[in-house]
């Protein structure tokens, strides 16, 4: 299956970027290398790009398509989670960069390539796994986290309401035998929910197969201990541009930038500030980029799509 993903709010994140042609770029979530393209072709030959991704297939890809630029500037593709980015470019001898960019969550090649396992909508064996060397995939977590560990991730990564009663019946479930496919998962999830909820809150299987998709990539985890480390590669006026899919991935976003903006932890009640904090740099996104009406028509995955971008001071 050829790696096939639309890059979302593709002219808004690469002018957002703000790219100089002699600047240096990482791209923490390489896919198959939309945004990258975007970026490669405003480079020069003093300009460099460093590509990150943990999907060996979306390296594969990435690594084809940007080859064609190759002769106009310089260009490292690296497999591992760009949670490892700061550590791995220092080793290549760079402290700073100008400008970094995160497109957050599965692609669209991993949802429609059924062999994956990230999808209810086609019958695979069970695993989700962005980086295939990840010990952990979809099967461990359905079949072997307690009960209460499956209500705690479905209610808080998938926010669905009916988390207690999903993780009692997949418990019921596997003690008979063990669930081995995404058809089976997301029969149990529908027989989980009551009939008038399926009715109409669209696919029941949709927020437990977020939620163990999350779960199995620590996703949430990875991107809060990433961003404050972004924020300090960057060079003075440099951007980090990230885009998310989901509230609980804005929500992370929003307020480590509003952080990163006004630092201070003095009480509001303190006349000036004495903590010594000082500002970071700037929101260039007051409120979140989102894709217009013809994206939406033209790729409707890009609908929940928002764009947020931090300026260093």
């Amino acid at each position: 299956m050829e790696f096939e993903h639309i890059p979302v709010l593709y002219n808004e994140t690469i002018n957002a970027l703000n790219v100089k042609p002699d600047g240096i770029y990482a791209d923490g979530t390489l896919g198959g290398a939309g945004h990258a393209s975007g970026v490669c072709k405003l480079l020069n030959k003093e300009g460099r790009f460093i590509g990150f991704d943990q999907d060996a297939e979306a390296i594969k890809t990435a690594t084809q398509r940007l080859s064609e630029y190759k002769k106009n500037t310089n260009i490292d593709i690296v497999k591992s989670n760009y949670v490892n980015m700061p550590s791995v470019l220092k080793e290549m001898g760079i402290d700073k960069v100008d400008g970094i960019l995160l497109d957050i969550g599965v692609s669209s090649y991993q949802l429609d390539n059924g062999e994956r396992g990230f999808s209810y909508m086609e019958d695979a064996k069970l695993d989700m796994r962005m980086d295939k060397d990840n010990p952990l995939s979809a099967y461990e977590v359905v079949n072997t986290y307690t009960k209460e560990d499956l209500a705690r991730i479905i209610r808080n990564y998938g926010e669905d309401n009916f988390a207690n009663n999903i993780a009692k019946h997949i418990v019921q479930r596997r003690n008979e035998k063990p669930i081995e496919t995404t058809f089976e998962l997301a029969k149990i999830i529908k027989e989980s929910i009551p009939a008038k909820i399926r009715v109409n809150g669209g696919n029941p299987a949709k927020r437990t197969f977020q939620a163990i998709r999350i779960e199995v990539n620590k996703e949430l985890e990875v991107l809060e201990k990433s961003i404050d480390a972004m924020i300090d590669m960057l060079n003075p006026g440099g951007r980090l541009a990230i885009i998310t899919f989901h509230s609980l991935e804005d929500r992370i976003v929003k307020n480590k930038f509003k952080e990163a903006e006004d630092p201070c932890i003095c009480p509001k009640t303190f006349p000036v500030c004495v903590c010594g904090r000082v500002p970071l740099g700037k929101q260039i996104t007051r409120k979140p980029i989102i894709p217009s009406e013809e994206e939406i028509s033209n790729n409707k995955r890009s609908k929940s799509s928002k764009l947020r971008v931090f300026e260093k001071a």
